[in-house]
């Protein structure tokens, strides 16, 4: 089971002068196509789910396919929830399955942005959740030509980056050295004394947003200069559109499978070229045996009722406390059971799905859970037994 910690992967990469790349999940064609260059190369990645992508897809649906896919694989997997809009967002994001969140504020003012980061990290930390914070404000929309996008761009300050990592406790930063978001005019110019200067000044790994249309040698730079993870989308996109177009071409155009037909190889073929570019390529092993591994744990009560106490009684019990219980940052999933088996010792079962082990405890303390325990649940209960569960 291969999920690890997002901050123990890039933490590897940048001790070892190495960029992980975290490709956009645009589809189930492209996290196959992302899988299979990871596992051709034996090299870590991060599947980067991005918000502004969910107007085309239902997060909620691809999420468990993408968690599926990184469970079963060989090779050491993060999952990112990508270009957040709101606190709400990153939410969405760690109760879907994340295991890493970034929100992008950095278009605020410098003071809106480190405090609405701060308040981010200190909810996503709690469950065991690595932030990515973004100072400087890189332009455009991924998968898009930057023009259509048009913004300033405002570079990062070394020292406004020293200052924003310690207030924020991030644990990484996505940096403006004059990338963007999507497709531009032209190749990129970047400030790479800006850059080292803000390796300088930090302790974290940075990150490069606006990968793609950037050369190798200006890769290389990066890296060099304390990049530890790269995103990638536009040009997994452009790939998959010209293998589209060329299917189109050749008179498949009847039918929607046929045009398909070498999307996932055309994602995998960039995906495998960029990895091996970055020097994640050959590093599985060495990240496996570094990192953390990721596990979701289950906060299990069996219990008992009354006599007087109907199952229509209890079921709207929890009903109501569901609603209450679902919105704790942590809880991924909560399910109500009871026992078919004659006998037993329990008739009812209370299984609630966290994050991590870490947000056990925000759960147990967090007022709506107590409220909730304290006034409803615990009053009807005659016996019970408290497990926590993770998975071996």
């Amino acid at each position: 089971m291969p999920l690890v910690h997002l901050s123990d992967m890039i933490g590897h990469a940048y001790r070892h002068n190495y960029a992980v790349g975290a490709f956009g999940v645009g589809n189930l064609h492209f996290l196959e196509g992302i899988m299979q260059a990871a596992e051709n190369r034996r090299a870590p990645v991060v599947l980067n789910l991005i918000e502004s992508h969910f107007e085309n897809q239902d997060f909620e649906i691809l999420m468990p396919a993408v968690t599926a896919a990184a469970r079963r694989a060989a090779v050491p997997v993060a999952i990112n929830f990508d270009h957040g809009t709101s606190p709400a967002s990153a939410e969405r994001g760690i109760r879907a399955g994340c295991n890493g969140v970034m929100v992008d504020t950095s278009a605020l003012p410098f003071s809106d942005n480190l405090w609405q980061t701060r308040d981010i990290v200190a909810m996503a930390h709690a469950c065991g959740i690595t932030v990515e914070g973004e100072l400087g404000y890189v332009p455009g929309v991924e998968g898009e030509n930057a023009k259509n996008h048009p913004g300033e761009l405002a570079y990062t300050s070394a020292a406004e980056a020293a200052g924003f990592v310690e207030r924020t406790g991030v644990d990484c930063l996505a940096v403006s050295i004059g990338t963007v978001h999507g497709k531009m005019k032209g190749v990129p110019k970047l400030d790479y004394a800006r850059l080292a200067k803000i390796k300088e000044a930090v302790s974290v790994p940075l990150v490069i947003h606006g990968g793609t249309g950037l050369s190798d040698d200006q890769f290389r730079k990066l890296i060099a200069n304390g990049v530890a993870k790269i995103n990638y989308y536009t040009a997994l996109a452009d790939a998959a559109n010209r293998s589209i177009r060329e299917n189109f071409t050749a008179e498949r155009k009847g039918s929607h499978n046929a045009l398909l037909t070498g999307v996932r190889d055309a994602v995998r073929e960039e995906a495998e070229r960029c990895i091996h570019l970055w020097g994640s390529s050959g590093r599985a092993a060495e990240v496996l045996a570094q990192c953390r591994p990721w596990h979701d744990v289950e906060h299990v009560v069996f219990y008992n009722v009354p006599a007087t106490i109907s199952e229509s009684e209890i079921t709207s019990i929890l009903r109501e406390g569901r609603k209450s219980l679902e919105a704790i940052p942590g809880v991924r999933s909560i399910s109500t059971n009871r026992t078919i088996q004659p006998g037993g010792e329990y008739r009812f079962c209370l299984s609630i799905r966290l994050a991590s082990k870490t947000a056990i405890e925000v759960f147990q303390n967090h007022p709506a859970q107590q409220r909730f325990a304290n006034t409803h649940f615990w009053p009807v209960v005659t016996d019970h037994i408290t497990l926590n569960l993770e998975e071996s």
